[in-house]
């Protein structure tokens, strides 16, 4: 990690409008800002001109995503579960850039119904799996996240999702270090392609 903080790219990954994703956001970056050498870049797909007809965003803000993934050590995906996945406008973020998000860790905050998401986050692993991403086993799942949005639409979290998010810092924080010190000694794209086998 460049000097002595950590930077951390917090994706929103639902862009409904009333969407609980905004709530768990809220509450997820208080917590990671609370230590001070953590510098949170909240990355939303509302806030981006994404689309479906065209490339995921037009060139400038195509570039401007690509500096912001380039530029985070750590990555804290928040997804909800849409019959059985996760949402387009995640899918296309993540497939906005490639490069950027090789040799970095990558972890992940769910919420739907009964399942907490769950099925949305075991497809993120394949997906960042393929960019040469690094997912982590520790997640916060939120299960029936309708409850849990009040009427002010603030997250109200229980005791086991403070813990949950507690320990996934603190994996993140590792990881980011470990892979951070790994690409200083070696570049990634440097590794030798494998070896075919007949």
């Amino acid at each position: 990690m460049p000097g002595s903080y950590l930077s951390l790219a917090l994706i929103l990954g639902s862009a409904r409008y009333g969407r609980r994703c905004l709530a768990i956001a809220d509450w997820a970056q208080a917590q990671l800002e609370s230590a001070t050498d953590v510098v949170v870049d909240r990355i939303d797909p509302q806030k981006l001109p994404l689309s479906l007809t065209d490339q995921p965003l037009p060139r400038q803000a195509w570039q401007n995503l690509e500096r912001r993934i380039d530029h985070a050590d750590a990555f804290v995906v928040i997804t909800p579960e849409y019959n059985h996945g996760y949402p387009a406008a995640l899918k296309q973020i993540i497939d906005a850039v490639r490069h950027p998000w090789r040799a970095k860790p990558v972890d992940l905050i769910s919420y739907g119904g009964l399942s907490g998401g769950i099925r949305a986050t075991e497809q993120l692993r394949q997906v960042f799996a393929e960019l040469h991403a690094v997912t982590l086993a520790d997640t916060v799942s939120i299960v029936h996240a309708d409850r849990r949005v009040d009427a002010a639409h603030g997250f109200r979290p229980e005791p086991g999702h403070v813990r949950a998010l507690a320990t996934l810092d603190l994996r993140l924080r590792w990881w980011a270090g470990a892979l951070a010190d790994a690409r200083r000694r070696r570049p990634y794209d440097d590794m030798p392609a494998g070896r075919r086998t007949a």
